[in-house]
């Protein structure tokens, strides 16, 4: 009866979510293509030709974005779980966190690339801290990865949660990064304790 309680909960919560009524008029697969949108338009990230890596990609949205804005660029999509198609990008099925597999990822570009984003998190575990902790564990993957992917003026987006290992990821920013940004977007649902991390131009 909870568990049934619950669906209809965020079922309703769906259906009263501008984001996601406004996703499906534009033909994004989840509300999360807004929070990049609204990224990008206060940092100004993407540009025509760029190359770019979107880590944690599924289902796709930021992917579906990313591939609407840069034209004639490259657009490497990365997820564990297999994601639906879309026209003119990359798409690889498999573990990030494995370092054969990075190889794997960096075999797809000739040198560099200019941006990496990550929207990674954990399968929750309902216990808000610890997948805070686990989701903040990727981002800092993520962010070391990009240490020696990313070119000398590249820039890395990355989730992050407030929570214990929070001052720890920007700290790790700052070592990488010249410049380091918090941002929570307005489509990030105000009970969410995400924000995103904005980095740019390596030390």
């Amino acid at each position: 009866m909870k568990k049934n309680k619950v669906s209809k909960n965020w079922i309703n919560k769906q259906r009263r979510d501008i984001y996601v009524r406004k996703s499906q008029i534009d033909g994004y697969r989840a509300r999360s293509a807004y929070k990049l949108i609204e990224i990008n338009e206060k940092f100004k990230i993407f540009k025509n030709g760029m190359s770019i890596i979107d880590l944690g990609a599924s289902p796709g949205s930021w992917s579906q974005y990313i591939a609407r804005s840069v034209k004639s660029g490259r657009l490497v999509s990365i997820d564990i779980k297999k994601m639906e198609t879309i026209d003119n990008i990359i798409q690889i099925k498999g573990d990030f966190t494995d370092l054969d597999f990075q190889k794997k990822i960096k075999g797809y570009f000739k040198s560099k690339v200019d941006v990496i984003v990550s929207d990674m998190a954990v399968n929750t575990t309902g216990i808000k801290d610890i997948d805070a902790i686990y989701t903040g564990e990727l981002a800092m993957e993520a962010m070391s990865f990009s240490k020696n992917m990313l070119f000398e003026e590249g820039s890395f987006i990355s989730k992050i949660f407030l929570g214990s290992s929070f001052n720890e990821i920007v700290a790790l920013a700052k070592k990488i990064f010249r410049e380091v940004k918090i941002y929570k977007p307005k489509s990030s649902r105000k009970e969410s304790k995400e924000s995103f991390i904005i980095c740019k131009k390596l030390r």
